[in-house]
This record gives structure tokens, C-alpha cells and sequence, in this order.
């Protein structure tokens, strides 16, 4: 599988020429890094080389890395049934500047795009109806950003009592806590449940029975 996958990318690279930057196989999968600006051809050329025929984008994703420069990545999952492989595609950008929107090209990248730009604050140009999809119309800031802040902000949700929309300040169910990573029980409390004092009880019984 990876040298098909690896013959797979020199012919990508002979295909794409400079739209590509970058093609690795690791772990047993493709994946390419290819210029924001080109990502419709990519795709197009992905979906209609018989060498390729990714016919189906199963998912587009989006990644913030704040501390680096493009701070988002743009991550596209695709799948052939034809030749039984995946391939996943790459491209960095900020929030100034817009990517492609692909829903031409594949018409699941509609919602996909939708949500990365609801979370992430990411712009798809020429996407034929970029709006929230996961938060309200009126909500602000993007949730999915590493920098986005627990609390300050409003929630809304649907009243039973009240029979309409009510927003209200975000409650946090515990505490923000900083998790060393080093101590994954550290903190748990046992909890005794129906039946575990005669488990404990046992072994008394059978040391009676025996002496």
C-alpha cells in the first residue's frame, strides 16, 4: 500500500507542479500540502484524474495553531471506492485572508465550510451561503479558536417554562483546571456502589468457614 501510495504523490507532483509544496506518506497515508489559491483545481483535478478518482470528500476540518504564521490549517479528507485509497489535503491561512470555497466542486463542502467558518472564523470566498451553523445568528467570536475564552460570553437555549429563546451567561458545570498529564486517577474518589460491602464482606466468610 505505501509504495502505491507513494507512486501515487510523484504523479501528483508531475499533475499539481508548484500548486503542490509538499506530499508525504506516513503511517500508511497520503497526505499533501498544496497552495490556498489552488485548492479548487486540486480538488477538481483529484476527483477527475482517472489515476485518482476521488469521487467523495468525507470531511473538511479546520486546525488553529495561534502561535504560528498562517494560524489556520484547512484540512480536506477525501476517499476513491475506485482504487480503495484516501488521500488528505492541506493548505494554511488566516483570518484575513479568504479560502476558495469548494462546494462546486463537491457539494458536501457546504456545511463543512459553513461550520469551519462558524467555529474558527475562517472565509470561503464564493461559497453560496456562508453562515453560522452550530451557534446562534447573533453569537460573537468563533468557539473552535485556541485563544477563545471560557467564559463572558451568553448561551442561548430553548425555554419549556417560558415557551421561547432565552439567552443567558455561559455556566461552566466545574472549574477550569490545568491537567499535568502525570497523575490520570489523581483526584477521583472511589464510589461504592449497591453490593461492593458484601464483596468485601466475603472473604471474612470464608476464612470462618475454613477454620
Amino acid at each position: 500500500m505505501d509504495q502505491a501510495l507513494k507512486e501515487l504523490a510523484e504523479h501528483l507532483r508531475d499533475q499539481l507542479g508548484a500548486k503542490l509544496t509538499e506530499a508525504e506518506v506516513r503511517l500508511g497515508e497520503l497526505t499533501i500540502t498544496v497552495q490556498r489559491d489552488s485548492i479548487v483545481e486540486v480538488l477538481k483535478s483529484l476527483r477527475d484524474d482517472s489515476n485518482c478518482m476521488f469521487h467523495q470528500l468525507m470531511d473538511v476540518c479546520g486546525v488553529d495553531y495561534p502561535d504560528e504564521s498562517p494560524r489556520f490549517e484547512i484540512v480536506y479528507n477525501l476517499l476513491s471506492m475506485t482504487h480503495n485509497t484516501r488521500i488528505r489535503v492541506k493548505l494554511r491561512t488566516d483570518e484575513d485572508d479568504p479560502v476558495p470555497s469548494v462546494a462546486g466542486v463537491f457539494s458536501t463542502a457546504n456545511w463543512f465550510e459553513r461550520e469551519i467558518w462558524d467555529m474558527y472564523g475562517v472565509f470561503f470566498s464564493d461559497h453560496p451561503d456562508l453562515r453560522r451553523l452550530l451557534t446562534d445568528y447573533g453569537f460573537e467570536g468563533h468557539p473552535l479558536r485556541k485563544d477563545f475564552p471560557l467564559t463572558g460570553y451568553v448561551e442561548v437555549r430553548y425555554d419549556d417554562e417560558q415557551k421561547r429563546v432565552v439567552y443567558e451567561p455561559v455556566k461552566l458545570t466545574q472549574e477550569f483546571r490545568n491537567f499535568d498529564f502525570e497523575s490520570p486517577w489523581e483526584g477521583m474518589e472511589r464510589v461504592v456502589l449497591p453490593g461492593d460491602e458484601k464483596a468485601e464482606a466475603e472473604p471474612e466468610e470464608e476464612e470462618t468457614e475454613a477454620s
